[in-house]
Parts: C-alpha cells; structure tokens; sequence
C-alpha cells in the first residue's frame, strides 16, 4: 500500500516533517500520533506495517496459545461436568484461524494510516544523513528522523537455522502440522510460549536452558511455580545446561547438550532471544552510537546524532512491542514540545502467555533488596480466590513492598493473570502504598479481587489466608 505523499517534494525526493525508518510497533505509533499532530510523515517499510508483533510475533503466537487452549478446554471438559473429547488438531484450520486475525488486523492498521493522510514507502531504507533516508532512487528528507527497524531471531554460533528442522519462531508459526516431538532451545518468553502451546497439541516438548531457571529474567518464586506446573504437564525441562550442537537427520534431530546427552526430536526450535536490526542500514555511517548492536539513546531517545531518535527493539532495554509502540508516541509528543513523562522500564508491564501465565511489574524480590535493602514480601495464593477455583488454576499474585513504603513489584503466576496487568502496573507507575489499594472495592467472583486482598493483608488487615 502506498499512499500519496502529503510532504512538499523537493529536487531530490520528498520533505516531510518527519521520516521513520520501520513500520512497526514503534514506526507505526509514532506515524499515527505525528499524523493527529498535524506532522507529514513518511513511514519507511520494506515488508508490510505492523511488523513483527502483528505478522510474525505477538499477535499469531497468541492466537496460537488460544487455539492451544481451546485443545486443553476440549480435552479436560469432564472435570466442569462437560463431556467433550478431543478428536484432534488440525493445523490448516488453526493456521486459517490465525492468519484471518493477522489479516483482519492488517487491515484495519492499513485504514488507519490511510485515513491520517501518511506516506507508506515500500521497500528498504537506509539513513544516509541526519535528516535523509535512502529508498531505492529516492531520498525522503524529514526535520527529524526516527530508526524503528526492529529485531531478528538470534541463533547461536555455528547453529544453522535451515526452517525446516531447525526452526525459529517465525518457522514455528507456519507449520502445517503438530509437532510429534521438539526440543525448544531457550527457557525465555518464546520458548516458554512455544512449549506450552505445543504440548496442549500432543508434543512431546524438551526445553533447554543454560541459566538457572525458566523465565529467568523474571522473580524466582514466578520461576519455580511455572517450573511446577510444567512438570505437572508433562513438559520436560533442563535447566542450568548448555546447548552443544545438533545432527540434523532423516527424522528429525539429535540435540547435544552439556555432559554429551542426546536428546532427539522431530524440529529444534531455536528461541535464544531477538538482535537488534541495525547492520548495514547507515546507521554508524551518519555517526550513530551502537552499543553490541543497540542504539544508544539519551532520557528523551535521540541518539548520539541532533535530530536522530531510535525506539523499540534496536533501543538496549525489554524487547516488548507495547514498549516500542509507547516510544513512539513519546518521541512525537518530545518534538511536538508537550513535555511527556519519562517512560520508566520497570513499569512497563510484562507478560508471558504459557499455561499458566506469568505478569509481572516493577522490580523482582531480588531487585528490590539490592535497591532497598529492607523489603517487606507478601505472597497471595490463588487458593482463596473464588474465580480461580472456578478456572481450576493455582498460583499466586506476590508483592514487594519498600519497608513502610509504595508497592515496587508486582508478580503473578496463574490462568489468565495477564487480564490483571493494568491495574498492577497503575499500582506500580503511581508508587501506590497498600493503604491506597486496600480501600479499592474489587467485584466478586473475579481474580482481580485477588490484588485487592493482597494489598489489605499487606496493609495490615487480612481476610483470608496468604503465604
């Protein structure tokens, strides 16, 4: 889709107000917010707007855990009273399923952009000075500039992603069949992601991991619940084990691990984080400052070059796309001279969307009592909570408190947990003290009751028991 430009042409191109170098979360936001400004922008995308998130990342491994859910629901209907059987799973239709949410999306962000009057330019960007980027032939000319060219699946040295036997995510996401068995390279988000969803469909999921726990970039008592209930179905797990090679073959796989152990499976998904698109795009050419890779930014996210700002997944910091979308913004409104608010990385929310989930805001126990020193730590079992006993699912909501200060984490393990992100990252953002929470009536039967007692048992007036 290409729009007509709404910037002034010039001898050697177009000026706009401003150009963005990547349509994704980040670029795209930024367009739109500009574009209500009343900015000309130009938006560079060298494949389709909406990036990664939309068509290869967030929204399809979503709607894959939700087809997974479904499988699970089907599966384990007699224990609500519901005699359902699964007959199988058929990845055309899931796959259908997926593709038409993406599709339905892509469309609406196409009418979107369309409708705000900005210049999509198809095809492959580079910045060739602190107020140009090159397409083709063509030079864009913008008052200021913004690099969203996002990320890329990271392999290992020496391991070869082939997308056929050893697979990334965006691999994983257009199989035509389930998996009989896998081994999942990387205990993180997406390999987490990935095994939960595959073993709701009947894989046989090995996840490897060099440090010492699953999602260890979260608290350690999130980890050792996911852990628990992983084991409870049947996902097998290494933690603290190195990935040393693997054969492909006929069949499959054989995966070495430290200590020589071979594991074989069908495909290696290979899930060992995201790099930061910024090779070979004229980055350090026009004087941009990379950090392994990442763009260096200053409080407001203008790179070492006036003029220049960087957001989302080439920025050092949480690879979350509602964090590139929210920079965007903030850079428009930093320009637009409407002095946003700083955007504070521990309060962006984080989500991981296995069964259970795993949310979480602010700083980890372990965090806090580098930062604090003295912490008061308070663990809510799902156990009381009506809603959750009605789901069938166990965990906890946890929260780390500043000794007689405002709640600086929060963390929770649970079925669906990641619909109670808001009001935690509101309880974060606003440094709010359980005092202030505890007043909060929270409606009955819903899990987010379960933040509300937490804070009052927290505030020194529990109701039913906690950890």
């Amino acid at each position: 889709m290409t729009d007509t430009p709404t910037g002034t042409p010039t001898g050697t191109g177009t000026t706009y107000d401003l150009v963005i170098l990547g349509g994704g979360s980040g670029g795209y936001a930024a367009a739109l917010r500009a574009a209500t400004l009343g900015m000309s922008v130009a938006l560079v995308e060298k494949d389709k707007v909406g990036g990664t998130c939309l068509h290869r990342g967030c929204i399809p491994t979503k709607a894959l855990l939700h087809a997974a859910e479904i499988a699970d629901s089907a599966r384990e209907g007699e224990q609500f009273g519901v005699r359902t059987t699964l007959e199988g799973v058929d990845m055309g239709g899931v796959n259908k399923y997926k593709d038409g949410v993406v599709d339905r999306l892509f469309k609406g962000l196409q009418g979107q952009i369309k409708a705000r009057g900005i210049t999509v330019v198809e095809g492959e960007g580079r910045l060739t000075s602190p107020t140009t980027v090159q397409v083709g032939d063509t030079t864009y000319t913008g008052r200021n500039v913004i690099l969203a060219s996002g990320s890329y699946s990271r392999s290992l040295p020496g391991l070869e992603v082939d997308g056929h036997r050893v697979i990334a995510s965006e691999h994983a996401l257009t199989l035509d069949r389930v998996p009989e068995s896998a081994v999942v390279l990387g205990g993180g988000v997406i390999g987490v992601e990935f095994a939960s969803a595959w073993t709701s469909f009947g894989t046989r999921v090995t996840i490897v991991e060099a440090l010492p726990r699953l999602v260890p970039a979260e608290d350690a008592d999130c980890s050792k619940t996911l852990e628990r209930a992983f084991r409870k179905r049947k996902i097998a797990f290494k933690t603290g084990t190195r990935f040393e090679s693997v054969a492909v073959t006929d069949s499959g796989v054989q995966v070495t691990v430290a200590g020589g152990e071979v594991i074989e499976a069908e495909v290696l998904l290979v899930a060992v984080g995201r790099g930061p698109n910024t090779t070979g795009l004229g980055y350090e050419e026009v004087g941009v400052a990379l950090d392994r890779g990442f763009v260096t930014v200053d409080s407001t996210l203008q790179t070492s070059v006036p003029g220049v700002y960087a957001v989302g997944d080439i920025v050092p910091g949480l690879q979350l796309a509602h964090r590139g979308f929210q920079q965007g913004i903030f850079v428009v409104e930093h320009l637009a001279g409407l002095a946003p608010t700083p955007i504070d990385e521990a309060g962006i929310p984080r989500v991981t969307y296995s069964e259970p989930e795993v949310a979480s805001v602010g700083l980890t126990e372990e965090q806090a009592r580098t930062q604090y020193g003295d912490v008061e730590i308070l663990n809510y079992n799902l156990g009381g909570n009506g809603k959750s006993q009605i789901l069938k699912t166990s965990g906890f909501v946890k929260l780390v408190r500043a000794r007689d200060g405002a709640v600086v984490g929060l963390h929770m393990v649970g079925s669906r947990v990641g619909e109670l992100i808001g009001e935690a990252q509101l309880i974060y953002n606003w440094e709010a003290y359980p005092a202030d929470v505890a007043p909060l009536v929270h409606a009955h039967p819903t899990q987010n009751e379960a933040l509300g007692e937490a804070h009052l048992a927290l505030a020194g007036k529990p109701l039913h028991f906690h950890d």
